[in-house]
This record gives structure tokens, sequence and C-alpha cells, in this order.
């Protein structure tokens, strides 16, 4: 199943203007060009490759903004479409997310998925405090 080559092209294009306003700072205007993309989306529009990546852009938004809730909904939502399970990005973010919930089972769980898919690179970025933790509760 692949989307029309309009509402590919329409969706890519408010993804777009949302990652230049994410550059921006401008948040909220990136949010709603994402929320606009995802309501481009045919029914059970978790079953669209498209819904992946859409979901990780409004979940960075909330990340960024220290939503950690609707954050951690977006992930969810990202990792159960597909090519979400497994993709490193998505792991990374869900255990961060778990450990600023306390959940630090679940967030051992997640950092590691992100470190065995893409290395101690995918943490170089990131606020050090979760490599620091993942490296007192598995052997890097």
């Amino acid at each position: 199943m692949q989307l029309s080559d309009s509402t590919y092209s329409a969706i890519r294009a408010l993804c777009k203007q949302g990652d230049d306003l994410m550059k921006t700072g401008d948040l909220d205007a990136a949010k709603q060009n994402y929320i606009a993309a995802l309501r481009l989306l045919p029914e059970k529009h978790q079953e669209w490759e498209a819904a992946t990546w859409i979901y990780v852009a409004i979940g960075d938004v909330h990340y960024r903004m220290k939503n950690y809730d609707k954050a951690f909904k977006c992930f969810f939502n990202a990792v159960q479409c597909p090519k979400g399970l497994g993709n490193p990005y998505i792991h990374l973010r869900l255990g961060q997310l778990y450990y600023e919930q306390e959940n630090f089972e679940k967030a051992t769980d997640e950092l590691t998925r992100a470190y065995m898919g893409a290395g101690i690179k995918i943490f170089m970025e990131e606020d050090p405090k979760y490599l620091e933790f993942l490296e007192t509760n598995i052997e890097t």
C-alpha cells in the first residue's frame, strides 16, 4: 500500500516546513505542521510508514519542550508503526522518557536497544546522564 503522490508530497512539504520551524525554535508552529501532516494520512494511520516519522517529529517537539508525557505517547505510537520497532532513535527517546518517568528498568531496556542498534554514537549529542545511566546498568 502506498500513499498517492499528491498526499505524499503534501505530507513531505508540511514536515519540511515543520523541520525548518524546529530549526528556528518555533516549536508550536512546527508541531502544528506535523499534526497537519499526520491528519493527511488515511484511516488506520499507524499502518503507514509516514506515520512513524511524523510521530517521531511530533515527539521531538514535545521532548524539546520537556513535555515528557506527550513525547512518550508519540514515541510509543511510533514504535508500533512500520519500521518503528528496532529503530535505534525511537528506542533512545523511549529510554530517555522512561528515565524521566523514573521507570529505570524500562529505561535500561530501551537505552540498551538504542545502543545495540546504533552504538555509542547515538548518545553523543544527548545529555550525558543517559549514557552514564546505561553504563551503570550494562557493560558497554
